[in-house]
């Protein structure tokens, strides 16, 4: 046993540099991991990691706290309307005529307006978050001020929709269904544009840079998403409900 062990071992200590010796060209996958100081992603074959090909350079290095909590909000207001949009839509399918005949249906140039102005809104914020990863700074703040004042715009031609109506909240359940979606969506407009506005603060004072944009990616996500419920109340109450 003792010469075997010997030659094991004299075995072992002459193949020693070989075995220590690292191979010229290093395996690598296609989903081989990336050093600890690139963040530890997946890369790809051709050194592209799967969250910078999705997500951009910037966030590929994780998702911010302010991002993923707008995130997590706008999943559950979606809920929200979803569950009112569920009720319309119960009630729709159970009417004989829906809207009710004796409802006066609103005209659709003044929400084809609102429709304009705030999908406008939202193309043009996105300008702003393009100006923003770029570190474009009187870019960022240009697009900015010119999506607040839309939607401004938007609440006030809203509010004049809105007294042109010649049907009340208690007129029914189709006219109390339009006023509790619609004024919701009008609260989350508002809502929008005191954040757009806090973070158009933040830009003119320089707070906003290249390494730092998560706020305006924050209030780009919500506004995307009262854009895309307008447009679903807007296709329900007014393009459907035209007899």
């Amino acid at each position: 046993m003792g010469r075997q062990h010997a030659g094991v071992g004299d075995i072992l200590a002459a193949a020693g540099p070989q075995l220590r010796q690292p191979s010229a060209r290093p395996l690598r996958t296609s989903c081989s991991r990336s050093p600890a100081g690139e963040g530890g992603l997946f890369r790809g074959g051709a050194g592209v990691s799967v969250a910078e090909t999705f997500l951009g350079r910037d966030k590929a290095r994780g998702t911010s706290s302010p991002i993923l909590g707008m995130v997590l909000f706008v999943a559950s207001e979606a809920m929200f309307f979803a569950a009112l949009f569920g009720a319309y839509f119960t009630f729709y399918a159970q009417a004989t005529v829906w809207p009710p005949l004796a409802v006066p249906i609103p005209d659709l140039p003044i929400p084809t307006t609102l429709t304009v102005v705030l999908v406008t809104s939202s193309v043009v914020l996105q300008m702003g978050v393009r100006s923003a990863r770029r570190g474009d700074e009187r870019g960022l703040v240009r697009w900015l001020t010119i999506t607040v004042a839309l939607g401004l715009a938007f609440l006030a031609l809203q509010g004049y929709d809105y007294s042109r109506l010649t049907f009340g909240v208690h007129d029914g359940i189709y006219p109390s269904l339009f006023y509790v979606m619609t004024a919701l969506h009008m609260a989350h407009v508002i809502g929008g544009v005191v954040f757009l506005s806090l973070v158009l603060a933040q830009a003119r004072s320089g707070e906003l840079s290249l390494d730092r944009h998560e706020p305006i990616e924050a209030a780009a996500i919500y506004w995307h998403f009262v854009d895309i419920v307008w447009i679903a109340l807007f296709t329900v109450f007014y393009v459907m409900a035209q007899h």
